[in-house]
């Protein structure tokens, strides 16, 4: 396994270089995208803050977000890893945001999707979206499999919008 400073230290650098910054709203990768943010050393020029937003309450209270204003929209899906990503840009006044939602295992969620699914967007200059399933049912695995893919995606459209 990686070391959380070297999953992040690009992406660092690239916000560093440009002066822009990100706040992140995950779920099922339990604060570890933030975790390893936070690593690299002088993260706070860049990084705005997060909400851990796992449960319906967490997300009404952080980001207060109700679903019944946003017909069709479920959670762990690729339009709600959008809204979180937009939203919690937008109340922490970020150049981007992410947004991580799915389920890590070691059963599927209640709306239907199997273990070791999640969506992942980007909100900011430029926007991206995209869903992973990595087959497996081991949660652990899962949750670091979900950083992984949201930080190498974040660093993907980082490096688009130069």
């Amino acid at each position: 396994m990686e070391s959380l400073e070297s999953l992040a230290a690009n992406i660092a650098e690239i916000l560093f270089e440009r002066g822009e910054t990100v706040a992140i709203c995950e779920t099922t990768a339990g604060g570890l995208v933030s975790a390893a943010l936070l690593s690299v050393p002088s993260a706070s020029r860049y990084y705005r803050g997060a909400a851990v937003t796992y449960t319906g309450i967490a997300r009404s209270t952080f980001l207060e977000i109700d679903l019944d204003d946003h017909p069709g929209v479920r959670s762990s899906s690729e339009p709600y890893a959008q809204l979180i990503a937009e939203t919690i840009r937008e109340r922490l006044g970020a150049t981007w945001g992410i947004g991580e939602t799915g389920a890590a295992g070691p059963s599927g969620n209640p709306y239907g999707d199997d273990a070791g699914h999640t969506c992942i967007a980007i909100a900011g200059p430029i926007a991206y979206v995209e869903t992973l399933e990595t087959g497996d049912d081991d949660r652990e695995a899962n949750m670091w499999r979900f950083t992984e893919r949201a930080l190498a995606v974040f660093e993907q459209v980082l490096r688009q919008a130069d």
